[in-house]
């Protein structure tokens, strides 16, 4: 009979409700999702006060353009899971306002179902309509995103663990791997949401931190988090089980690596566009917000 460590039993020590007010459960993940974006907001704060000569914006705008994106993540990474990967989306369509009930017969259950490439495009779309409204760089504002979002993507992914959600792939009996698998129902999975922790969070900011000297031109580091996301979360899908209702695609793809697929292309495409533009000083885009 084959033994387990504590390691490979931690779900027998961790429920994923954090705890109770009257007949509401807080989940980790939700504790792991506000911690998430306010990891996100105090380093953007940190990179617009110590390195204000490459994000020249003030508090004040970057706690509007919190506000506007916060809402296009949760609308944009709702209404993706639905669109994408949800086996009711056509009672969804036909009810969208059912997207964002966090009751079921009457009992509070929450919501669950966030797409990440969802949640990515609603962002972009915020940014887009903030930066046009408030009349400021599109480029400046999605750099400085790219390089604070990383390690508060951390805190989503453990969340996602201690929320007992999106397992790994089952590991193989004679695999030397075993030993780090977790056991869910019985299986040895892969624990592929510290996997994605790691990689698409830890990694991904690292290397955004070492190209930071060298990308000077607006839209660089966006473009740098785009394409090292995407190989990231390639990778990790490998070892991540592909959604029950989706399955595998073509070439044994599962529809986040498609997404990935897709989102670098798209950061390619958009690599070529920035370093065709002309640069733009610092000094430059200071002087225009100040006549404003």
């Amino acid at each position: 009979m084959e033994t387990y460590s504590v390691w490979n039993r931690i779900y027998d020590y961790i429920n994923p409700i954090a705890f109770k007010i009257f007949d509401i459960s807080v989940h980790w993940y939700g504790i792991m999702y506000v911690s998430a974006m306010l990891i996100a907001l105090l380093i953007a704060k940190a990179f617009i006060t110590y390195r204000n000569e490459r994000f020249p914006i003030t508090q004040e705008l970057l706690d509007s353009f919190f506000i506007w994106v916060e809402i296009g993540v949760i609308l944009g990474g709702r209404i993706g899971y639905v669109l994408i990967y949800s086996p009711n989306r056509w009672e969804y369509l036909m009810q969208p306002w059912q997207m964002f009930n966090p009751y079921t017969n009457g009992v509070f259950v929450g919501i669950s179902g966030f797409s990440y490439h969802g949640a990515m495009a609603g962002f972009v779309l915020a940014a887009i309509i903030f930066c046009y409204v408030k009349k400021q760089s599109f480029w400046i504002f999605m750099d400085l995103s790219a390089i604070s979002i990383p390690l508060g993507y951390v805190f989503g992914r453990i969340g996602n663990f201690f929320n007992h959600e999106l397992f790994g792939r089952v590991i193989e009996s004679d695999s030397s791997l075993r030993d780090i698998g977790i056991l869910v129902n019985g299986e040895l999975r892969y624990p592929s949401q510290l996997f994605e922790a790691f990689a698409e969070g830890i990694i991904v900011f690292i290397l955004l931190i070492c190209l930071l000297r060298y990308a000077k031109k607006p839209g660089t580091l966006l473009v740098a988090y785009g394409v090292f996301y995407a190989l990231a979360r390639f990778v990790c899908e490998y070892f991540r089980e592909a959604d029950s209702q989706m399955g595998y695609f073509v070439f044994g793809l599962s529809m986040g690596q498609i997404l990935s697929l897709v989102m670098l292309v798209i950061s390619i495409f958009l690599g070529l566009f920035v370093f065709a533009q002309k640069p733009i000083s610092s000094q430059k885009i200071k002087h225009q917000r100040k006549k404003k």
